[in-house]
């Protein structure tokens, strides 16, 4: 086996793994038409309560049992009704949030247009209309008290429907209130911050009756899966990052389903502290965060069956025992924005950055959150991801410099005795094994490693695939330019000149591998190669491409200079007969 056909299976590898990738993204889309639940799906309700805490000893002050089975957590709804004329309107200097019923109902990020055409209106995250539908809601259940679930009317307790974060201001903060029977009432207050996109929620129970009142809080995100759009010669962006449901606890760790899989991979009902639940899209994502003390129980649900009904993942608790002349709070933070990772560690919050989802693979996930921040420090450096890219690189090539020389050395040998080979393949003719045979025993001879350029490329394939999922997500790339045409750095390059300059850097690199020893089939395959992966990176986008051309370019200069270096002027003679 020599060192060309050891790069064509790897380079077979790659072509299925990214046709595999392309694939699992048409496989993520919902189908349009509704479908029956699957028979995997858990016997209980969209809307009914997760299994109950365990109900504290008697005497205790504090938490009470959850609702019985029969009290039920109303689902997203099935016709979500448009804002109400008493809507609040909430603006600061990085969102513009609409209040219906104490809920946020729509949220556009004013600092992330759609497209980059001028004027082009801001991305949104929530939306009222049935078929598109995506809400953050928050409301309460109790089994023995009356209580305001998501539908309950809150109302702006000072009546002011629209608010703004000054200039000099820090925060705005717009109350809501609801008045049940018997004195309780609930105070939810939202609090907005200068450069924020983590609203705080805080309810306060208020007891003016004259016996206890018990209750559970439940957040929930509920959303229609978006139907995929375009093909494979013009793919959806969305289809590229998980569109679906994670969630975190300190207990059960990071979990995470796709929402064609909600119902089919089985129920959720996972109990712990330090949790948060999370609806995650392309470059942007919405979660829920209780405090972390704070139990909750999290599950998953479909409210209506099909694949275009609100699929929600929702937090119940903590709970609440509010004695009467006394009050209580629970407070939580409702992210609304993008996938800045650096935004997302400041919450402080345990886990939250898997939400930045570099893959479904732990190493993966890893190796990609360490290429980000590498990434991240050179475009400290630069001040343009484009030139970090190539910078990233360099210093990749760097670090496998001793690896390649290696590798480099191993083929200038080869090219060397390629005489001898081609010898040994005439003499042979068609009996392959004694060929082998013979040309293996010429390899031990001369102490050539056939296979010792693989390692090298083999390190590289793991760079190359978490890049691609960094280059993905990362929505600090988003209409990030490089220079010239390159003007997104996320999206395929417009006039394809960066798949053509890898093809022919591919081409060159061919021509100064080694190819004597495989037969006519093969090194038509290879031939053929350059075409195949120039086609495959047309759709790629341009960050990557950018960075496979120089590596490939480097390598090519790398190897060039190195097989100068280590063949002799003059190759071996071949053996006399």
């Amino acid at each position: 086996m020599n060192q060309t056909r050891t790069f064509l299976i790897l380079a077979w590898l790659m072509v299925a793994t990214l046709l595999w990738m392309q694939w699992s993204r048409e496989q993520a889309a919902p189908a349009p038409e509704a479908a029956a639940t699957a028979q995997g799906a858990p016997a209980a309700t969209a809307g009914s309560i997760p299994a109950a805490p365990t109900a504290p000893a008697a005497g205790s002050a504090a938490i009470p049992t959850a609702p019985t089975a029969g009290q039920a957590v109303p689902g997203a709804a099935a016709a979500p009704a448009p804002a109400s004329a008493a809507a609040v309107t909430v603006t600061s200097d990085v969102l513009r949030l609409t209040f219906d019923r104490g809920n946020v109902v729509t949220a556009e990020l004013l600092r992330y247009p759609q497209t980059r055409e001028p004027g082009s209106a801001p991305v949104a995250l929530f939306n009222t209309d049935p078929a598109h539908f995506y809400a953050a809601q928050v409301g309460w259940v109790s089994s023995t008290d009356t209580a305001p679930t998501h539908e309950a009317g809150f109302v702006s307790e000072d009546g002011g429907t629209d608010y703004a974060l000054g200039e000099t201001g820090d925060s705005v903060s717009v109350p809501f209130v609801w008045t049940g029977p018997d004195g309780v009432s609930i105070r939810r207050t939202y609090t907005v911050r200068r450069g924020s996109y983590a609203i705080e929620v805080r309810d306060e129970v208020i007891n003016r009756g004259d016996r206890p009142w018990q209750g559970f809080v439940y957040r929930q995100l509920a959303k229609v899966p978006p139907v995929a759009r375009g093909n494979w010669m013009n793919p959806d962006p969305e289809s590229f990052s998980l569109n679906g449901g994670v969630w975190y606890t300190a207990e059960h760790e990071f979990g995470r389903r796709k929402f064609a899989d909600f119902l089919d991979d089985g129920g959720v009902n996972e109990r712990g502290t330090a949790s948060w639940i999370a609806l995650l899209q392309h470059h942007f994502f919405t979660a829920w965060i209780p405090e972390a003390q704070d139990e909750t129980t999290i599950s998953l649900h479909v409210d209506g069956g099909g694949p275009r009904s609100p699929h929600l993942i929702r937090e119940l608790g903590p709970g609440v025992s509010v004695a009467p002349g006394q009050s209580a709070a629970t407070t939580a933070r409702l992210w609304v924005g993008p996938k800045l990772v650096g935004l997302i560690r400041a919450e402080n919050v345990r886990g939250l950055d898997r939400a930045v989802d570099y893959s479904r693979f732990t190493v993966m996930a890893v190796l990609g959150e360490w290429l980000f921040r590498l990434l991240d420090f050179l475009h400290g450096l630069f001040k343009n991801w484009g030139w970090a890219i190539i910078g990233l690189v360099v210093l990749v090539k760097l670090a496998l410099f001793p690896l390649s020389q290696a590798q480099y050395k191993s083929m200038a040998k080869m090219r060397k005795f390629q005489p001898r080979i081609q010898q040994l393949k005439e003499r042979y003719g068609d009996d392959r094994q004694k060929f082998q045979m013979a040309m293996m025993e010429l390899y031990k001879k001369e102490k050539i490693n056939p296979i010792g350029g693989c390692l090298p490329i083999l390190l590289q394939m793991p760079i190359f695939f978490a890049l691609y999922w960094v280059l993905l997500e990362s929505v600090e790339l988003r209409h990030a330019p490089w220079i010239l045409w390159i003007q997104d750095l996320t999206a395929r390059d417009p006039y394809f000149i960066l798949p053509i300059l890898n093809m022919a850097v591919m081409w060159a690199t061919q021509k100064l591998s080694p190819t004597t020893g495989m037969d006519p089939m093969q090194q038509r395959i290879m031939t053929f190669m350059p075409l195949v992966f120039g086609v495959i990176m047309i759709f790629f986008p341009a960050g990557l491409v950018l960075y496979w051309v120089t590596n490939g370019t480097l390598g090519l200069l790398q190897q060039w200079w190195l097989i100068r270096k280590y063949s002799e002027d003059k190759p071996a003679k071949p053996a006399k007969a």
